[in-house]
């Protein structure tokens, strides 16, 4: 019997999928039939993946402003990256596949050997929550995970990153339609097709690479995807930028170290001219010249070398800051220039594509609505006739153009 797969990209509600309260589309009578694999506390899991990266990134810090206190506060109030992403996977629909019947049990089964291994196939997502639901229409799992990456060379070496932990697993992408996300979720989808296999079940696929989710959902989750890669870049220039004005202050610093050796200078001259120290005092009676030089002229001259090389020393040191400031002052403000424009651009981007997928949420209830409505196999039979009537005129278009 086919069926098909549904993925989508969840909210993250934990307490909604561990049924802590329970929304208006349960049934509570079945509520005691869904399956817990886990749920742990998302702040241990975080203490378990990030507390030593997050101690050696704090000990290399010259700056306490730099040091991080909480990394999940960190990254829960920040905008770089979610604190944690979900996975929702549902067999058929309900139409075919509604709870309560052998098929819905046969499906139960499926998701269930399906998410055993979930965590070995992905050793880069830290699964925390996953919940399979059975007091919905039809049988789903909700999956939610914490991704990472190590060996980073920005940050925490072992830091949250949905993208680099994806590439980590291998999934590289190639284009804003065909990226990390959408690789993975289409690897899980077939894993999950030849779990299915063995309960009888087989993978219908309605000829796109996103079965049983509208184009909206499609649109939405392109839109999101480039809405987190944008947000990483930023988050990389923000870094950027912030190191660059640590350089300017140590710039900062060095101009108070050359304006302080020239004051040192300053005071060596006039201790030079005023100090008893370094004036050859009048002999005395009848002192002989051997005399006069082994007590005063031979000490005097000592003196002298030693102040000598100080002062070439301070010298040294003042031309080295002097050559380096200015060789460097126009290199930091012009980069830090280029950055900054960088990052007005990604944030206005970020902002365009952010408004974009607001509109297509919108847009999306206004589906969904439809689908209620009229059916789910109702509406996607008839998205099917509108895409092979657009597919056509194409074909048309084309015959007409080599005429």
């Amino acid at each position: 019997m086919k069926r098909t797969i549904s993925a989508m990209v969840g909210k993250g509600s934990v307490n909604h999928n561990s049924r802590k309260f329970n929304a208006k589309n349960t049934d509570p009578e079945r509520t005691h039939l869904n399956i817990s694999f886990c749920n742990e506390n998302i702040r241990t899991v975080y203490h378990e993946l990030f507390d030593e990266a997050q101690k050696r990134f704090n000990e290399k810090q010259t700056r306490s402003d730099r040091c991080i206190d909480d990394y999940y506060e960190k990254i829960r109030s920040g905008k770089q990256e979610k604190p944690f992403h979900e996975l929702i996977l549902q067999i058929g629909n309900c139409d075919d596949t509604a709870v309560g019947t052998e098929t819905a049990d046969k499906a139960t089964e499926a998701l269930r050997e399906y998410f055993n291994g979930f965590q070995e196939r992905n050793p880069h997502l830290r699964v925390f929550s996953a919940h399979l639901h059975l007091d919905e229409h039809t049988p789903h799992i909700h999956i939610d995970f914490v991704p990472f990456t190590t060996g980073s060379k920005r940050g925490l070496d072992t830091r949250v990153s949905l993208k680099q932990a994806l590439l980590q697993q291998g999934f590289k992408g190639d284009g804003k339609r065909d990226n990390e996300w959408n690789r993975w979720v289409q690897s899980e989808k077939e894993v999950l097709a030849a779990v299915m296999e063995r309960y009888g079940f087989e993978w219908e696929q309605k000829g796109t690479h996103e079965e049983h989710l509208s184009d909206y959902d499609y649109k939405k989750k392109m839109r999101a995807a480039e809405v987190a890669e944008l947000t990483e870049k930023v988050a990389v220039l923000k870094e950027k930028v912030a190191d660059q004005q640590g350089n300017f202050k140590e710039m900062e610093s060095r101009i108070l170290n050359y304006g302080k050796g020239e004051k040192s200078l300053d005071d060596l001259k006039k201790e030079l001219d005023t100090s008893p120290d370094y004036a050859l005092p009048e002999p005395q009676g009848l002192m002989t010249t051997k005399s006069y030089k082994a007590k005063f002229a031979e000490p005097l001259i000592k003196k002298l070398k030693k102040l000598v090389l100080t002062v070439l020393a301070r010298y040294f040191e003042m031309a080295d800051n002097y050559y380096r400031l200015n060789n460097t002052n126009g290199r930091f403000y012009r980069e830090n220039e280029r950055l900054e424009r960088d990052n007005e651009y990604l944030t206005a981007k970020n902002a365009e594509l952010q408004e974009e997928n607001q509109q297509l949420r919108a847009e999306n209830k206004e589906f969904a609505f439809l689908r209620k409505m009229f059916g789910g196999e109702r509406i996607d039979n008839l998205m099917d006739e509108a895409r092979e009537l657009q597919h056509q005129k194409q074909k048309r278009n084309k015959s007409y153009e080599r005429g």
